[in-house]
């Protein structure tokens, strides 16, 4: 008859180690819980996350819809459209300048060896201003004085034996009388080029001096004794400054609005008053390197002030007795052109709009507004449609 035998736990094939308590057979070490064992809270936490994941995404869909923060009329400023006069300016700056101004400079090369004037100094036409090492043109002054008196003395010459020959009549032979002639008319050749350098070395002589070429206020000294000059440097700027203008530059965008003639509102640098003026001058040429037109303005009564101050100037381009205008931030620029908001029962209604694109705060618009619209001021706080709630500034 076969013995009983006993089953053992397949995962835990070792020798047996359990042993008997009251009669119950416990293992030696107690396993782990069976994997099944951790399934329902597993799928419990997936429930929970499920349905919190349901509930965020209904209410972030619920905002979007209904959008609470978006649903009252937005505040915007506005101002009533009213035709009114108009001026379109252009402004600049520019400084003051002489409308004569001369940079003196020498003729010739040499050295300085006396300035006579100083910054600020009143000079006449023609007064000595600075002279130079002329010790060797003096030289070539004397060897022209020189070569003049033997020029002179071969002339007498000649002309002492024309005459000996004329006297001689009919025992003299031909030859003789027309080499005398000829040799009288080399004399006076000898003597006129001798003259004539002579005068170049007294002119080349006076270059040595430098005197003024009109009469001024010289504004800069640029010479100093002992310096040596050529023709290139600028000894000094002398100008008059019973006739200051200012001058300016126009963006090459603006030039062709610009015009002499066109009447000017100016303010000098630390003063409050205005003065009135006009453009006097245009340059027809724009500078390639800095995309600027010269432009000169006069003053209609003359003023004193010092040569480079800085002068506000605003050019009056156009002046219009009516017109629309807006404030920059109300237009706003779309590809097809530019349009403005109005407010319209209580929503801004977009206006499309034809402006004069000008370097103001405020734009004329020529097309596109009616007397009494409520202007929206700043366009960027809407769109077409949008409740607003307008209020005057």
């Amino acid at each position: 008859m076969e013995k009983p035998t006993v089953q053992r736990d397949p995962v835990s094939q070792g020798p047996d180690t359990s042993r008997q308590d009251g009669g119950r057979l416990l293992p030696a070490v107690h396993s782990a819980p069976e994997a099944g064992s951790t399934q329902p809270a597993r799928t419990a936490r997936r429930v929970w996350l499920v349905a919190i994941g349901i509930v965020v995404a209904a209410g972030s869909g619920l905002l979007l819809y209904f959008q609470p923060w978006d649903a009252g009329p937005v505040p915007v400023a506005i101002e009533i459209a009213a035709p009114a006069p108009v001026t379109r300016v252009l402004a600049v700056n520019g400084r003051i300048a002489a409308r004569h101004s001369v940079d003196v400079r020498a003729l010739v090369g040499g050295a300085v060896t006396d300035v006579r004037v100083e910054e600020g100094d009143i000079v006449d036409m023609d007064a000595v201003l600075v002279r130079l090492d002329s010790a060797a043109q003096q030289a070539q002054l004397r060897q022209a004085l020189a070569g003049l008196d033997t020029a002179l003395v071969a002339q007498e010459q000649a002309l002492d034996a024309q005459a000996r020959t004329r006297a001689l009549g009919a025992t003299v032979a031909q030859a003789a009388v027309d080499d005398a002639e000829r040799a009288v008319r080399t004399a006076a050749q000898e003597v006129a080029r001798a003259t004539a350098v002579l005068d170049q070395a007294q002119v080349q002589l006076d270059a040595y001096t430098i005197r003024a070429p009109m009469t001024g206020t010289v504004l800069v000294v640029s010479a100093e004794p002992g310096q040596n000059v050529d023709p290139s440097s600028v000894l000094m700027t002398v100008a008059d400054l019973g006739q200051l203008v200012v001058e300016t530059d126009v963006d090459e965008a603006y030039a062709v609005q610009v015009r002499a003639g066109q009447p000017v509102v100016l303010q000098l640098t630390g003063e409050d008053t205005l003065r009135e003026g006009q453009v006097s001058r245009v340059s027809q040429r724009v500078d390639a390197a800095t995309g600027g037109l010269a432009v000169v303005i006069e003053f209609d009564t003359p003023v004193t002030a010092p040569v480079g101050l800085t002068v506000a100037a605003n050019i009056i381009v156009e002046a219009r007795e009516a017109a629309f205008t807006a404030p920059r931030s109300a237009i706003r620029a779309e590809d097809a052109g530019h349009a403005v908001f109005v407010v319209v029962d209580d929503l801004a209604q977009r206006r499309a709009v034809s402006v004069i694109d000008w370097p103001a705060a405020r734009l004329i618009v020529t097309d596109g507004l009616e007397a009494g619209d409520r202007v929206i001021l700043d366009a960027t706080l809407v769109d077409d449609g949008r409740a607003v709630r307008p209020r005057l500034p």
